[in-house]
């Protein structure tokens, strides 16, 4: 890649980044002073995808908020920060947010890693902290103003377990773990424990680095071993070369996936090669209930005809979440906002009815899809 390109291409990045940070504050002109909603997205960088498909998701919520009068009278306003996919911004970020900007609460579509280092760092503030897609057990263990509205990897890693050897009737599937991401370690050993516990094997285990972009001499050990499947629970751009570099080897099984392939990248940069393979997730705009339809529609309208994926009705559910417990406790005093949202029951979102438990955590169906034909298609929804 030439210096030029790169110049260009980060111009562009950052361009994209102002003018969702520009529309985000573009909400109401009320007299009012605003609630602020913080928000700590990957806007550029290696998980753009998320951060970007999220954000639009809160922009939904909180224009749809500010057209009901807002909250407590006041409207409502997000204060953006891009964390560029890069470790170590979002406990910066977090800072901020908390000490400058003094938010109400901060919302966070970013990976388990980076709000795992956002959280005890609002734990320590004392302002409530949403992650909308992160999965990892770890993230809301970080302390009591910690939550997270959609399900953990222990039980998307069983979902795919399962799915593999009752589905799929795989008997010897193969692991291709990313060693620099806390998830897709987690996955991993999820997946071994469950998938053995169903009678089915782990012929190897290869691992790579967020980055990577050669896995031949891991698919072809992997393909040595015998695999009738291969599990990647890894992100999207990772995901779509390995089924690239794996079909160019001629290694033709099935290969699935997590919510970390959600984005449009993975078939954009996979092709063809990715054909065929599945990954669990939290939605699909396949979904015939009033509630999503009508969220689809929305979402088209406002967003140019872009179909929403899973990382947008989570982050639109989260911001629905915290803005009506904001209206129950009456204030945006953090300990009685975090008491709230704690006590969230059956919450009615586009991704399903959300219950906080004991653990900060949500119980959430889950969702097994396949891309077919260059798009995306619902294959079962599994209950936890």
């Amino acid at each position: 890649m030439s210096r030029t390109f790169r110049s260009t291409k980060a111009r562009l990045a950052h361009a994209l980044f102002a003018l969702f940070a520009t529309h985000a504050f573009s909400a109401t002109s009320s007299g009012a002073e605003p609630i602020k909603f913080g928000e700590i997205e990957s806007m550029t960088g290696k998980e753009a995808a998320f951060g970007q498909s999220a954000h639009k998701g809160i922009v939904l919520a909180v224009e749809e908020i500010n057209a009901k009068g807002g909250l407590l009278g006041r409207p409502v306003v997000i204060v953006l920060q891009d964390n560029q996919s890069r470790a170590g911004e979002s406990a910066t970020i977090a800072k901020k947010l908390a000490s400058r900007d003094k938010v109400a609460v901060v919302l966070s579509g970013a990976i388990s890693s980076q709000c795992n280092e956002a959280g005890p760092v609002l734990q320590n503030a004392k302002v409530p902290f949403l992650a909308t897609t992160a999965t990892d057990a770890s993230v809301t263990e970080a302390g009591n103003y910690v939550f997270r509205n959609c399900f953990v990897d222990e039980f998307q890693g069983a979902v795919m377990a399962k799915f593999a050897r009752e589905n799929l009737k795989l008997r010897r599937v193969a692991l291709l773990t990313s060693a620099s991401a806390i998830a897709s370690v987690n996955l991993s050993k999820i997946y071994r424990k469950k998938f053995t516990a169903l009678g089915g094997e782990i012929p190897v285990e290869q691992k790579y680095s967020e980055g990577d972009k050669d896995f031949r001499a891991q698919l072809t050990a992997i393909k040595a071993s015998g695999a009738d499947g291969l599990f990647v629970p890894g992100y999207y751009t990772e995901a779509a070369l390995v089924c690239r570099q794996a079909r160019d080897l001629g290694l033709n099984i099935p290969i699935f996936g997590t919510d970390g392939w959600e984005a449009p990248e993975l078939v954009a940069i996979g092709g063809k090669a990715v054909e065929g393979t599945y990954y669990s997730t939290h939605y699909t705009s396949e979904n015939t209930s009033p509630e999503v339809v009508d969220f689809v529609k929305k979402f088209r309208a406002r967003f140019s005809g872009e179909v929403p994926d899973s990382m947008a009705p989570l982050a639109y559910d989260a911001a629905l979440i915290a803005a009506a417990a904001i209206t129950r406790a009456g204030t945006t005093d953090g300990p009685k906002v975090r008491a709230a949202i704690a006590a969230t029951k059956d919450f009615p979102g586009i991704t399903g009815r959300t219950t906080i438990d004991a653990q900060r955590n949500a119980s959430k169906d889950a969702v097994i899809v396949t891309v077919r034909d260059g798009r995306i298609a619902y294959v079962e929804t599994i209950e936890p």
